[in-house]
């Protein structure tokens, strides 16, 4: 299965964190590393903190889809992750965007993952290693960037 992983951080050595979990998602067991994009900084949305550090990562996996996620919140814990409130600052965030085709409504995941096309900063790196790439129920997603361009994101490598 193809899947996308949006990574961000803004606590911490955040550049490093984010690399970090690249890594790490390039380890997980059943699963390979196929593409990420560069890393991009964009300003906190509907919260309060330091720049956010973002990236997206393209993986081939057979894990199913909650375990996976069960995968990416214990890299996010290794990493200090705490969720004392609703996007609340972070060492690590780590989310499941689009697992194939698939639409997953379940009480702990949501695929594809909820305001993803209404977000530069998962858009903008998805489309950088996806260019093609269609958002279920929401279609392509380069007219969706299009949609948010007031929201600053800047590529930083």
């Amino acid at each position: 299965m193809i899947a996308y992983i949006g990574v961000g951080a803004n606590l911490g050595d955040a550049r490093a964190n984010v690399e970090d979990a690249l890594a790490r998602l390039g380890v997980l067991p059943a699963t390979a590393l196929l593409r990420r994009s560069s890393a991009w900084r964009s300003a906190p949305i509907d919260s309060s903190g330091d720049d956010y550090v973002n990236a997206v990562a393209c993986i081939d996996t057979t894990l199913p889809a909650a375990d996976l996620l069960a995968a990416l919140q214990a890299i996010e814990l290794a990493h200090g992750r705490e969720r004392p409130y609703r996007n609340a600052p972070r060492t690590l965030d780590l989310d499941l965007l689009l697992y194939g085709d698939e639409v997953i409504d379940t009480p702990t995941l949501h695929v594809p993952h909820p305001r993803m096309h209404q977000r530069a900063f998962v858009l903008a790196p998805l489309l950088e290693i996806a260019p093609a790439v269609a958002i279920p129920v929401y279609g392509p997603a380069g007219p969706l960037l299009a949609a948010v361009a007031d929201q600053v994101i800047s590529k930083i490598d």
